[in-house]
């Protein structure tokens, strides 16, 4: 049995990125299961703006036709005022074809981010994420108290999904407890997929 789990990430400085590959490293552990990493485009008040067709660095653009044939959907963003950024807020507001059909249905989902402080909104932006993952009916996973990480972390690490203090000049790499509750999240996510399936 194989299970393949999108990652879909916006990134600014390239910290919600390095967690997008802590995440999909997790998936990617797990026997049978495959990360597929995305972006999201940057969206722009300049109407005539768009984005080259291929991004000049990170993983290619995601599109709502990825969502389809896929067993679980990982999202992440920097923080911005306590929620999602504007890039995967835009993609996740195209999604209401794949909402009718239920495309996301009972599958696993999940949220990572990252923030410049410990008081920056990571919670709340997790929380924010969340949300359409429920309305699409996804079975939310999040990290457990069990992994000590959670417990010993005095940086990212909430039980609503991963997260990061990038810092206030966004220049603080993922400290070894972060990346590994990233990892965490990919692996129960995979995880959860394949006993969904094997249902």
């Amino acid at each position: 049995m194989s299970a393949t789990i999108l990652v879909v990430y916006d990134t600014n400085g390239g910290n919600t990125e390095k967690m997008a590959q802590c995440v999909a490293r997790g998936i990617n552990k797990v026997n049978g299961c495959e990360a597929k990493v995305r972006r999201t485009a940057k969206v722009s008040t300049t109407t005539e703006s768009t984005e080259p067709a291929v991004p000049e660095s990170g993983a290619v653009y995601v599109s709502t036709q990825d969502l389809h044939d896929i067993d679980g959907l990982i999202i992440g963003s920097p923080t911005h005022y306590g929620n999602m950024s504007a890039s995967l807020k835009y993609f996740i507001d195209q999604t209401t074809t794949q909402w009718l059909n239920g495309t996301l249905e009972a599958k696993p989902g999940a949220a990572f981010t990252s923030t410049g402080s410990m008081h920056g909104g990571q919670e709340f932006t997790l929380q924010s994420m969340l949300i359409p993952l429920m309305h699409h009916g996804m079975l939310i996973v999040g990290l457990p108290y069990s992994h000590p990480g959670l417990m010993q972390t005095s940086r990212g690490g909430t039980p609503y999904g991963a997260s990061h203090v990038s810092g206030e000049k966004g220049d603080h790499e993922l400290d070894e407890t972060e990346a590994s509750l990233c990892k965490l999240l990919g692996q129960r996510v995979a995880q959860m997929a394949l006993r969904l399936k094997s249902d």
